[in-house]
């Protein structure tokens, strides 16, 4: 018996004709006829067994996925809560953990990481154990590396001055307010205005409760009033904003663009979805969206997509403004600290709303 695994076999088996050369000399095209060939002369009694793998199963030529090709696929999504227990167990087994290492912590605190995003968490917390001179690796050495995969390496160097430093914290403590306060929104875990990676000056570090496979519209709608969170802070406080909000706008307009066109949550337009969105094969896989809809449908998405985003601004406004004291509270200790935990802004909540609440 005989195994032939093919690995990336996009590179070789995309579809013909949508490369950039499209005559049928190119020698990838020749290359995927003769495989093509090959295949088809397996006898199935000889035990040879062919398979594949790839990332982009949408640009494969549709011949090699005819029946007595590769007519069986199996789809491997991202581990789960258990799944990455297990990666993470592998990866760290040949190293000396600590006593206070909980790899069902690590996995809880990685959801949606694949298994080389595991590898790679345990080998940045093997590095920095070394780095620090310590002795075995601690789990602040794996929560060091869970920041460091998920924003970057810290830019230490990248000094803010003081005015910048507390717009920064201020906006972050938007977000975690108001992650906080809106019913779905998920826990904060740390909050951070230490620069890292490629131009984020501080982020917001949210983890779920448990594994979730579905959105609701009312969790979409939230989301959307945590991202803005942090514009509206600055409103509030500075009476302007800045740039640091772009990444924040650019994704609660597509959360709120999706809901519209392809969710069917909108009340105006429907349970329909609006745009196909294809694989452009000539142009080496890029998604481009075919408008089947009117000039006036257009419009109204528009339409749609703004009031979901202005209803996030308002809903986020409503919450800082009324909850003003807790605001200042956050950022007066982020920029202080720098790095606060999930459990720090909850006793600043709570001790807040202590003092609020009538003498008995």
């Amino acid at each position: 018996p005989c195994i032939i695994f093919i690995d990336e076999l996009d590179a070789i088996g995309r579809a013909r004709g949508a490369g950039p050369v499209m005559g049928g000399h190119d020698e990838r095209e020749q290359t995927l006829n003769q495989l093509l060939t090959e295949m088809d002369g397996f006898d199935p009694t000889t035990g040879v067994v062919v398979m594949a793998a790839t990332n982009r199963p949408e640009v494969l030529d549709k011949a090699l996925l005819r029946a007595g090709r590769f007519d069986r696929q199996i789809v491997v999504d991202k581990p789960d809560l258990e799944a990455r227990v297990a990666i993470l167990k592998i990866h760290t087994r040949k190293m000396k953990l600590a006593d206070d290492v909980d790899l069902d912590v690590v996995a809880a605190r990685t959801p949606g990481f694949v298994g080389a995003d595991l590898e790679n968490i345990a080998n940045e917390a093997a590095i920095r154990a070394v780095r620090e001179h310590h002795d075995v690796i601690t789990m602040q050495d794996f929560e060091a590396a869970i920041d460091r995969v998920i924003a970057g390496p810290e830019k230490r160097h990248r000094v803010l001055d003081a005015d910048e430093k507390r717009r920064v914290a201020f906006h972050e403590s938007g977000h975690t307010l108001v992650a906080e306060t809106v019913p779905t929104g998920e826990p904060v875990h740390k909050v951070s205005i230490i620069p890292r990676g490629i131009g984020a000056l501080g982020y917001t570090l949210q983890l779920p409760v448990k594994e979730k496979f579905l959105t609701t519209e009312s969790e979409f709608k939230d989301q959307i009033a945590i991202l803005l969170g942090g514009r509206v802070a600055e409103e509030i406080i500075f009476g302007d904003i800045s740039s640091g909000a772009s990444n924040d706008l650019e994704r609660a307009s597509e959360i709120a663009r999706s809901m519209v066109t392809q969710l069917g949550m909108s009340e105006k337009l429907g349970p329909l979805t609006w745009g196909k969105r294809e694989t452009l094969q000539f142009l080496e896989g890029q998604e481009h969206e075919e408008r089947n809809y009117s000039e006036a449908t257009a419009q109204l998405i528009d339409q749609e997509t703004r009031a979901l985003v202005e209803e996030g601004h308002h809903r986020a406004r409503a919450i800082l403004s009324d909850k003003r004291p807790i605001l200042d509270a956050l950022a007066e200790l982020l920029n202080q600290k720098e790095v606060i935990s999930g459990d720090e802004v909850k006793q600043v909540i709570a001790q807040h709303q202590q003092d609020n609440e009538p003498a008995g």
